[in-house]
């Protein structure tokens, strides 16, 4: 539902993990014993903290409840691999030869760009951000997603019944009922015109499709949109910085490399 051309990409920055969750988790720390080997908990925790959206949806424990297993099985199947040599083939030292590249050079720009991501800088964007701000309407709706047309008029039939909203979406809706508080062009624009034209307190009256499914939405408020605080923005502004500080490491480097490219035929094309 939400338009992901307005999603900010931010570079991975170097994860410190949580040492006391860590060590309290599982048996002094280690989550499973492979045929000998340690899995630990801080193993799974850093697998937890790179894993795109995965705080947003589960807490540590269910992560570490649901991947545990996943864990011991690649345990398994790493062991089983040394056992058969698959280290010494020429398939896998060329793969490791681009991976040692790949980490090497990943490694090196996070360190670069993160050198440039100073307070002062954050500031200053976040300052450009505020003063140039233009208040704009947003509301806060909650929505219940199904499949089909007759059900969301089903859902819609309930609730001029007096059903409960909630209730209605714990039992019908695919996805979790709260939206927050969200301006027009975020959302994909059949479900925005829909929110954006009721009043507070009403439901749609007829179901709302997209490419998502069929939405019955409901608007609990109304509000001008007003700047994030600094602390609110500060991950999104580092992540308008990084691209801006990655571009200019990169420039650096090309800037001062001897390079010779040639053609499909060999021919040397000529430097832009």
């Amino acid at each position: 539902m939400i338009n992901h051309k307005f999603a900010i990409l931010a570079l991975t920055s170097t994860l410190v993990l949580n040492a006391a969750i860590a060590n309290a988790a599982g048996k002094n720390g280690v989550a499973a014993v492979v045929n000998g080997q340690n899995i630990t908990v801080a193993e799974i925790k850093e697998a937890y903290e790179l894993a795109p959206g995965a705080k947003d949806k589960v807490s540590f424990e269910e992560f570490y409840t649901k991947t545990l297993d996943d864990f011991v099985a690649n345990e398994l199947v790493y062991q089983t691999a040394v056992a058969a040599k698959v280290t010494d083939t020429p398939e896998y030292k060329a793969q490791l030869k681009t991976m040692k590249k790949g980490l090497a050079s990943k490694v090196y720009l996070e360190k670069e760009v993160d050198k440039m991501l100073t307070d002062d800088k954050l500031k200053k964007v976040y300052n450009d951000y505020k003063n140039n701000f233009k208040a704009e309407k947003e509301v806060k709706a909650k929505h219940i997603l199904v499949d089909n047309e007759d059900k969301a008029k089903e859902v819609i039939k309930k609730l001029n019944n007096k059903g409960n909203f909630d209730k209605l979406a714990k039992e019908y809706s695919k996805e979790p009922a709260e939206l927050g508080y969200f301006t027009k062009e975020v959302m994909v624009p059949e479900f925005a015109e829909a929110a954006f034209d009721l009043k507070k307190g009403q439901f749609t009256k007829e179901p709302v499709k997209t490419q998502f499914g069929y939405h019955v939405i409901l608007v609990e408020d109304i509000r001008d949109a007003k700047p994030l605080t600094f602390d609110k923005a500060k991950e999104q502004i580092k992540g308008v910085v990084a691209q801006s500080a990655l571009g200019k490491v990169l420039d650096n480097i090309s800037s001062k490399a001897s390079v010779v490219r040639y053609d499909f035929k060999g021919k040397e094309i000529a430097n832009q």
